[in-house]
């Protein structure tokens, strides 16, 4: 594969994708996609406007009838044809994923698209198995049974961070339940979530199933969200804008689905392997650049091991190698944005103050300095209710912070309005037990901290939103639950009619 195709030809008909073709937005505003490691614009596309919208959620609707009326095993068929499609296309995503995020390309290789097919090949066995309680006579007169049903056309808003696998994760389960769907990409990152509904038409479901509006989060996101012919709503971001989006939706009583904001606790207690444990933190404190909600932000040491922490994770962050996206070595890549970058260095300069920067805390110089590169960067000293600790940096920035008792160190692991995930570290059965049944999280990793599988589920607690992404949780979410129930005694007058007009029947 030719890893510099031209981006501009392969959008030139736009960035919007509806009933099954490009087309250009309706918006005045023009927005570029920019290569993050060299600052150099690399795609400039018009962006969706309302009108674009409204097209996107007429699309779905046409198409719904024909996708929901369509057997479970046609479904799952059109989308085993649609995870082949991706594979066959692999190179070409991974590719387009690290020059619009700047991801280190055997990132986006090993993570993010095997991890996408693998999740559109699950949902594609999921199709076939729509559960719900087996039929009986729960009232003795009456069969009773359960239907679970598509809901309609569901509005998405997917961000920046993982476009490929946010767009999957938002696509998937919704087409699987026989819904369309019309999915926001965010307007920095849509070229991935472009090429994947372009596959699924590829591989034979219909237009209109899968739609593309690349757009403002006002003059878009609010839009779809708000829009009447949308029966449903799922939403990843930050909380503060999962907040407006809970506003928009409630006002047309919709189903809402949000995964928001998080600040992972890893818990080390005093019986960890502390080498595993120094390994796991940078692993999950620096993947994606740290620009995960899960990534292990907040690392809670018991005291005997808090020094040797500290230096392993200082010793292997000094090794991290940042560099070009697409050099096969390289170990970080830059941030989204040097927007972002600023904000990230931002709050470690205000750590300055009152706590301590171990490593990092800067911006490489020479060739790096045109990207919105910044150092892996390892921070002590500071307070449980400082700013560090407490707020979502979305950077290559772990705070590392003693405790002593077992008590205390789980007590600080739910300290935040977040609960999204975390990790606990110990060789002790009795204590991981017990973390994972007192932290708050919707994910609890033992002894490792980051890794996914299609067959279980993503979501959060607390301020980290609700709802499941992922496994067949997920695929409940795009449905409802219909009560069906059948007469069983033929009888004209029925004992229960005496409670509304007459006497019993002797």
């Amino acid at each position: 594969m030719d890893q510099r195709f031209d981006v501009t030809e392969r959008f030139a008909q736009g960035a919007q994708y509806i009933a099954g073709r490009l087309r250009t937005g309706g918006s005045e505003h023009l927005h570029a996609v920019v290569d993050p490691a060299t600052g150099e614009q690399v795609y400039t596309y018009r962006l969706a406007g309302p009108a674009d919208v409204d097209d996107a959620v007429a699309a779905a609707e046409a198409a719904f009838p024909e996708w929901a009326g369509a057997t479970p095993g046609e479904r799952s068929d059109a989308m085993h044809g649609f995870a082949a499609a991706l594979g066959e296309r692999a190179e070409e995503l991974a590719y387009a994923e690290s020059l619009q995020c700047g991801k280190p390309i055997k990132l986006t290789t090993e993570f993010d698209v095997p991890g996408t097919i693998d999740n559109t090949a699950f949902f594609a066995g999921a199709a076939r198995h729509l559960e719900g309680k087996a039929a009986a006579e729960y009232s003795g007169d009456h069969t009773s049974y359960i239907r679970r049903e598509p809901i309609g056309v569901v509005g998405s808003i997917a961000p920046w961070n993982y476009p490929l696998q946010m767009a999957a994760w938002k696509v998937l389960p919704a087409i699987a339940a026989g819904n369309t769907i019309v999915l926001k990409p965010a307007e920095l990152t849509p070229l991935t979530s472009l090429m994947f509904a372009q596959a699924a038409t590829e591989a034979g479901i219909p237009d209109g199933v899968v739609n593309i509006v690349t757009g403002t989060g006002l003059e878009a996101g609010e839009q779809l969200v708000g829009h009447p012919g949308v029966a449903m709503t799922s939403f990843t971001g930050s909380t503060a804008v999962g907040k407006r989006v809970a506003e928009l939706a409630t006002a047309t009583v919709k189903r809402l689905h949000l995964e928001l904001g998080g600040k992972a606790p890893f818990v080390v207690f005093d019986d960890a392997d502390v080498e595993a444990a120094a390994h796991g933190a940078v692993a999950g404190a620096l993947i994606n650049t740290g620009q995960d909600c899960t990534a292990a932000t907040r690392a809670y040491v018991q005291r005997p091991l808090y020094d040797a922490f500290v230096a392993a994770v200082a010793d292997l962050m000094a090794s991290v190698r940042l560099g070009d996206p697409f050099d096969p070595h390289t170990d970080l890549g830059p941030l989204i944005s040097h927007t972002q970058r600023d904000r990230v260095a931002g709050f470690v300069e205000r750590a300055r103050g009152y706590a301590t920067v171990v490593t990092g805390g800067e911006a490489p110089g020479g060739d790096l300095a045109k990207g919105a590169y910044y150092r892996p960067t390892l921070i002590t000293g500071a307070a449980q209710d400082s700013e560090i600790v407490q707020s979502e940096i979305f950077g290559p920035v772990l705070v590392v912070l003693p405790f002593d008792s077992d008590d205390e160190g789980l007590a600080l692991a739910n300290d935040t309005p977040y609960g999204l995930a975390a990790s606990a570290w110990s060789r002790d059965v009795y204590r991981t037990h017990r973390a994972t049944r007192e932290i708050k999280a919707g994910c609890v990793w033992i002894n490792d901290h980051i890794p996914i599988i299609s067959e279980m589920p993503h979501g959060g607690f607390k301020k980290s939103g609700y709802g499941k992404d992922m496994s067949a949780y997920s695929l409940e979410e795009y449905t409802q639950v219909k009560h069906v129930m059948f007469d069983n005694t033929a009888e004209v007058r029925k004992d229960w009619h005496r409670t509304v007009f007459g006497d019993r029947q002797i």
